[in-house]
């Protein structure tokens, strides 16, 4: 896509102050600053990092962001206009955004009446001063103005006059970003489209002229308000209530928006925010705006997937750009197309956002699914021998017995080892007993696992605890092995889920067990179904210890290799 000299967009992130607002989210300052680092690496210019003096973590995050400060991205303080009848000099929560020692604050403030009168109690002409006085005074202190107007487009449906009188004092006080923020999330693309336009032509005919304030550490204008400023920017910040923030986000920048706020992965209240991590590829790739750099951009999925895990939830399997199954592609027509020219079924290259494409394999597979799928994991197979089709059948008859590999590839790959007769047969379980104690009175139940398993010719018998008959089972066998395969010690069980596929049999239901494993560098999935849920959780505890251990003895004979 051809960029042009206007296409400049200014991302902010927000993740570490609306994003925390997410149900069930939590950062410490370390997360917090780990996070902010990430998005500095990314290439995002502004990085709102909290409201000071809310609580004692964001002063801290702010003290520590002085001591060692981020390498390009301006960390920006967040706070309110001053309260109603008070001054902005005499504020106790502004000395707080002051002492953050960033050079730029977002300032948000109210633009619909309701929220002035019903939220504020108190006058309109108050509401006005409030604006005025904060921003000027945070401007004589050498600040730089980011105004968030609240509420913004529920303010001017309900009273367009007053809603844009909020952008004229901001204006005249000093502000260089005004930011219309769809906080209810409720508004749709063709009204987003039209306010902004709207306010695009209202306040250009205020005789100030167009363009942008300077911005950014290389900006060498004057941070104070004069005559001769040209007129503040335009920015957009939207909420997903309406599952339209990303759109949202597109139609402000398309009538004439150069900010772009939001947050990495989506997150924040109720149904969240505009997720960059679909906005950046979308405005960048497909609507030619400058964002990032390309190599910034192709950083894009890991740091999606970098947040995720610092701020401890599941990444979306199914996100656009950046999820697992993004560019996941599982019916046999689409990945044989897809293997002659990946443009029939992909929209961009996954490799421009740092993603990668899978095939996947399942029951609905045809045979070029798993040939492509045998090639991401170093095998080669002929599509003319028999051990190819006998793999798709063998694959065929598990999933109808209930298997799932979609979600468990190292089971997978260990079927195709069997079927080419080179699966590598680390150590046999003889056999295994499970013993649960309930005791009376408490909730805690005690788990103890014994198992049979030979080892190099070798019967070794072992027996451990467990607070489950899984975490016991689990135990024993590593017990067992650790001697003869030291590495298993630093495999992790980082995930297990349980799924019933016939619940109508009720407790002689048949299970599947997904079972997520890791070495701290790598994690794979295996699957074990059975209508004894100890037996399928047992096949995919071994599946996975083996293929971790097949892992190791693959990366063992590479390094010799090259030796």
């Amino acid at each position: 896509m051809t960029t042009n000299s206007s296409s400049q967009l200014w991302l902010y992130d927000t993740t570490l102050r609306d994003g925390t607002q997410r149900e069930g989210l939590s950062v410490s300052i370390e997360d917090k600053l780990r996070i902010a680092r990430r998005l500095d690496q990314l290439g995002i210019p502004f990085i709102e990092g909290g409201w000071p003096g809310a609580n004692p973590k964001d002063v801290q995050f702010f003290w520590q962001l002085q001591e060692n400060p981020l390498k390009q991205a301006e960390i920006v303080a967040f706070c309110s206009t001053r309260r109603p009848n008070t001054t902005a000099a005499t504020e106790p929560m502004l000395q707080d955004i002051l002492a953050a020692g960033t050079r730029w604050v977002t300032i948000f403030g109210k633009s619909w009446d309701l929220h002035v009168t019903t939220g504020l109690k108190t006058t309109l002409e108050e509401n006005l001063a409030m604006i005025c006085d904060t921003i000027e005074y945070l401007r004589s202190q050498g600040r730089r103005i980011i105004y968030d107007a609240e509420h913004w487009f529920d303010g001017y449906k309900h009273n367009r006059d007053y809603a844009l009188q909020t952008l004229e004092a901001a204006i005249a006080s000093g502000a260089e970003w005004l930011v219309l923020c769809d906080t209810n999330g409720g508004t749709l693309p063709h009204e987003i489209s039209q306010i902004v336009q709207d306010v695009v032509r209202v306040t250009g005919e205020w005789g100030m002229g167009h363009g942008a304030w300077g911005m950014g550490k290389e900006s060498t204008r004057s941070p104070m308000p004069n005559a001769q400023s040209p007129m503040p920017q335009i920015g957009i910040h939207t909420h997903n209530d309406s599952e339209m923030a990303v759109a949202n986000a597109i139609a402000a920048v398309m009538a004439g928006a150069k900010m772009v706020q939001g947050t990495i992965n989506g997150y924040g209240e109720r149904c969240g925010n505009a997720n960059l991590c679909s906005l950046i590829p979308n405005l960048q790739l497909k609507a030619g705006y400058s964002c990032i750099t390309e190599d910034q951009l192709t950083q894009l999925t890991e740091a999606s997937r970098f947040v995720s895990e610092v701020v401890n939830l599941a990444p979306d399997e199914h996100a656009a750009f950046v999820g697992r199954s993004a560019f996941a592609h599982k019916g046999g027509i689409h990945v044989s197309a897809v293997e002659r020219n990946p443009l029939t079924y992909e929209h961009i290259q996954p490799e421009q956002v740092g993603n990668s494409r899978r095939i996947v394999i399942s029951e609905q597979s045809g045979l070029s699914n798993v040939l492509a799928k045998a090639r991401s994991f170093g095998i080669e197979l002929d599509q003319q021998k028999a051990e190819a089709r006998e793999i798709l059948q063998r694959l065929k008859d598990l999933e109808s017995e209930g298997f799932q590999f979609e979600a468990a590839e190292a089971s997978f790959v260990l079927l195709m080892h069997e079927a080419l007769g080179d699966r590598q047969q680390f150590f046999e379980v003889k056999g295994f007993q499970v013993h649960c104690d309930l005791i009376e009175g408490k909730e805690i139940s005690n788990a103890l696992a014994t198992v049979k398993v030979a080892v190099e010719g070798k019967n070794i018998l072992e027996a451990a605890e467990g607070n489950g008959p899984v975490a016991a089972l689990d135990a024993a066998l590593r017990k067992a092995l650790v001697n003869f395969y030291p590495q298993i010690a630093t495999f992790d069980l980082t995930d297990y889920k349980v799924r019933i596929l016939n619940g109508h049999t009720g407790t002689a239901a048949k299970t599947r067990v997904l079972v997520e494993s890791g070495n701290g560098r790598q994690r794979w999935t295996t699957v074990g179904v059975s209508t004894n849920i100890l037996v399928a959780s047992y096949q995919a505890v071994v599946e996975g210890l083996e293929y971790g251990l097949l892992l190791q003895s693959q990366t063992e004979a590479a390094l010799k290799a090259s030796a």
